[in-house]
């Protein structure tokens, strides 16, 4: 359950992660909270370009979106590749008008939750999926 089991890479080209080591952390405590434990997470923030073709090249979906999460179901523990729209992100926020790093945080958040298991595709999926996000943001000390 090392902290280097969460990776950071950027290709958003103004964009830089705060907190670091506090996310890692934040995100191994969240987990073990859940009963899980973390394999090896990659996070990729990436610009609204990006995303698109990602989008389009893995999931034949012609829309912007902002994350994309990947399970590798091969590794131990949980594990994938956690795409992040950062223009998606700050639109939404400023579309709901809440903080951006909440938004930031929640997506993160969002995306470790598909991992888990847990789903969205339903009102009460995405009832569940949301009080986890919104429990998961109060665990935060950074």
């Amino acid at each position: 359950m090392a902290p280097e089991a969460i990776s950071f890479q950027f290709q958003h080209p103004t964009f830089r992660l705060r907190h670091r080591s506090a996310i890692r952390a934040w995100i191994h405590a969240c987990a073990a909270q859940e009963g899980a434990q973390i394999g090896s997470l990659r996070f990729l923030f990436c610009d609204d370009g990006h995303m698109l073709v990602a989008n389009r090249q893995f999931l034949d979906h012609d829309y912007l979106t902002d994350i994309l999460t990947f399970p590798d179901r091969s590794a131990q523990g949980i594990a994938g590749d956690i795409l992040i729209s950062v223009d998606r992100t700050r639109d939404n926020a400023n579309t709901l008008s809440i903080n951006p790093l909440d938004e930031l945080h929640r997506v993160i958040a969002h995306g470790i939750l598909h991992l888990i298991g847990f789903d969205d595709h339903t009102p009460s999926d995405k009832s569940t999926m949301r009080s986890k996000e919104d429990f998961w943001l109060t665990q935060r000390r950074f």
